[in-house]
């Protein structure tokens, strides 16, 4: 699945809870700024009512810098000044100001319905009671770190290391990603079938070379992350001395577990993650682990075949079961319950987590304000329950109307540039059109809303409802083994500020959330709409191309539907894209990794030409006139520019640096447009002009 966006935690880092507190957010960049004279941060914390979102802001720009010498500080100069990062987040940019709109209206619909009421309905109930429980924080602290003790016993009754794999798959079920993945996927030859698939997990700093590099950002972070546990692991009600020692563990054994994970850039070829496998083949690569054990207890449905995400990882799982002892996978697995349930245990749980995670590796001052993490909980645990009652609020038809027309705009264009590509040879241009031509839309929202009516939500019992919401999920998701994949089924909720393109669906999904200014303005031109949602919808189809979803047919199945010679070529111009971004530096000189976003750059670079196409198939040869002092294909590159103003802790910047696959805001705009001779004729550029790249790159 491929994002315009990414998804980061707030709070805390596990993979399940914490993770649900996360916002939807694109990757950060600059360095944190100190507040403009007279200014202060902006109060984003009491504010109960949604605030309008400007589209196109001329107060935005900075005319200072001639735009072919700097158009991302041109169009995003004067915005930057103004828009500090807050204390409550370690980045700033135009997509949280979307977020913190969408949040504020969230909140009003959540307050209400909080309000016991007999007459509420089964949807009102589920996702009132849930927030109004997320919110008690005095009966979270009075229960204190109980909500764990069955977890904590399980644990703890551990006799033998062969139990293990059993109570693993309990914690598994209550959305605790200890030690790997189980879960179902599409499988990757056959993508309209869903199989099991096992996958390396159960680190919890963000990368893996955060355990095995020698640069000093990371082991800085590694003296303090066992620092961390130990206090956790304290709070829990361990001496100091256990905690330690048990700290220590968890570090040894996370270490070993990065050691045999495949590193993130090589992740991205599905042919390193395609290993389809019996389980008695994943049970001889691993061994010393009691697979059919775990199986039994994960309550997944029968199955034979398993894809093992990267075979050597399970090799290593099985020398760390055999080498450490059990009291070390007691402590680890300890550390790993306490670890995702933080953000729903008392405030020393929350502070501790978020002094690490959140203050040391990202830079962010303070805590966000407890409703805003309650809204993005109950939006990811209940998404589509709350979602109904939001698309109700603020998503109308007309909306939904335009931009289908938009899409279909987008669409010609991509055709368009795939027939004239003077690269490609035609038996491959037929394939692409093909698949181009499979493409499926999806706009706002669901077709069918998911049934939450087996989800027992308890007013005053925040933890136990999260634990049922999550296990809901994971059950819901493990009953797909077996079954055919459903393609109307959302990834997103509708209030997310995000979009992506499946590549084992082949479709283009736009959540409401999204289709909003800046991105997306019913009352703006074409040429601001094109420049931003329009490029958005030319990204997520050009991800069906990139360097991962070419390797993807018609039908979403990993297989292989290039001429050698058009393979090569582009590779060729892809390496070309690589070795651009990888230049690019933030944080004072830590450079991005052109491999990693080379898929994000590929479809930024293909998205904006052709929306740029699309507006002049719209204008059809006419001239309008200026409008604010710039002409439409003016407007349209300032419509994408100002799309990703942001404003970035140092800390944070490093961090996606190191785990974002997209680039920082100001290469995703001067990267683009450097390489695009359609905006230097836009704007007049001189041959030598800073935004003028002597090698331009293009694949699309």
């Amino acid at each position: 699945m491929r994002h315009i966006l990414r998804l980061l935690r707030l709070t805390a880092m596990p993979a399940a809870i914490a993770a649900l507190f996360a916002v939807s957010s694109v990757t950060a960049l600059a360095q944190n700024p100190a507040p403009p004279a007279g200014q202060t941060a902006p109060d984003l914390t009491d504010s109960n009512q949604p605030r309008a979102i400007p589209g196109f802001d001329l107060s935005a720009l900075d005319r200072s810098v001639q735009p072919c010498d700097d158009f991302y500080q041109f169009a995003c100069g004067g915005w930057i000044k103004r828009s500090p990062v807050p204390p409550d987040r370690p980045r700033w940019s135009r997509f949280d100001e979307l977020q913190e709109h969408n949040q504020a209206a969230l909140r009003n619909i959540l307050e209400k319905v909080a309000k016991p009421d007999p007459k509420r309905g089964a949807i009102d109930q589920k996702i009132g009671d849930y927030y109004a429980s997320c919110m008690d924080e005095a009966a979270i602290e009075a229960k204190g770190a109980t909500p764990l003790k069955p977890q904590l016993d399980r644990i703890a009754a551990l006799k033998t290391k062969e139990e293990i794999a059993a109570a693993l798959a309990r914690l598994h079920s209550d959305g605790v990603p200890a030690l790997f993945r189980f879960n179902s996927q599409p499988d990757l030859k056959n993508a309209s079938l869903y199989i099991a698939g096992v996958d390396q997990a159960g680190l919890s700093l963000p990368d893996r070379d955060y355990y095995l590099k020698d640069e000093a950002r990371f082991a800085d972070v590694r003296k303090q992350f066992p620092v961390h546990v130990q206090k956790m692991l304290e709070l829990l009600g361990e001496p100091a001395a256990a905690a330690a020692k048990d700290a220590r563990s968890v570090l040894d054994i996370e270490t070993a577990l990065a050691q045999a994970s495949l590193e993130r850039v090589k992740r991205r070829d599905p042919a390193n993650r395609d290993h389809k496998m019996t389980r008695q083949e994943l049970s001889a690569l691993a061994p010393h682990f009691d697979w059919a054990a775990y199986f039994a207890a994960s309550g997944a449905p029968a199955f034979t075949d398993v894809n093992v995400g990267w075979p050597d990882f399970f090799k290593g799982v099985n020398e760390v079961v055999d080498a450490r002892s059990l009291d070390d996978w007691k402590a680890y697995l300890r550390w790993h319950a306490v670890h995702e349930a933080a953000p729903l245990l008392p405030a020393a749980f929350v502070n501790e987590n978020f002094n690490f995670f959140e203050k040391a590796l990202s830079g962010t001052k303070e805590l966000r304000p407890r409703w805003k993490r309650c809204v993005e909980l109950t939006n990811r645990q209940l998404g589509e329950a709350l979602g109904q009652r939001y698309v109700e609020a603020t998503f109308g038809p007309e909306g939904k109307a335009r931009m289908a027309k938009m899409v279909a705009a987008i669409e010609a264009s991509l055709d368009r540039d795939i027939r004239d590509l003077p690269w490609m040879t035609d038996a491959t241009k037929q394939k692409a059109l093909e698949k181009r031509a499979a493409v499926a839309n999806k706009i706002g929202y669901p077709e069918h809303w998911r049934d939450y009516s087996t989800v027992k939500i308890v007013r005053g019992d925040a933890f136990g409802n999260a634990k049922r919401a999550i296990a809901f999920e994971e059950a819901r998701n493990r009953a797909k083994i077996g079954r055919k994949v459903d393609p109307s089924e959302w990834n997103m909720t509708p209030p997310t500020v995000n979009a992506y393109y499946s590549p084992f669906e082949n479709n283009i999904n736009f959540p409401a959330g999204i289709l909003q200014p800046p991105f997306f303005d019913k009352s703006a031109d074409d040429a601001l709409n094109f420049g931003g949602i329009g490029a958005v919808i030319g990204h997520e189809l050009t991800h069906g191309f990139d360097d991962q979803g070419r390797k993807f047919d018609a039908k979403g199945n990993f297989a292989d539907w290039w001429t050698e010679a058009d393979a090569k070529e582009f590779e060729k111009r892809a390496t070309c894209l690589a070795d651009e971004y990888s230049a690019f530096t933030v944080a004072g000189g830590v450079h991005l990794n052109g491999r990693l976003t080379l898929g994000e750059n590929t479809a930024d670079n293909g998205g904006v030409r052709i929306a740029l196409m699309a507006l002049e198939d719209t204008l059809k040869g006419s001239t309008p006139p200026l409008r604010d002092g710039f002409t439409p294909e003016q407007r349209l590159f300032l419509g994408w520019g100002q799309g990703w103003c942001e404003n970035s802790t140092d800390e944070n910047a490093r961090l996606r640096a190191q785990t974002d696959s997209h680039s920082a805001g100001r290469y995703r705009v001067n990267g683009v447009l450097a390489n695009m001779p359609e905006f230097q004729k836009a704007y007049n550029c001189a041959p030598k002009s800073p935004m003028v790249r002597e090698n331009a790159c293009r694949v699309w």
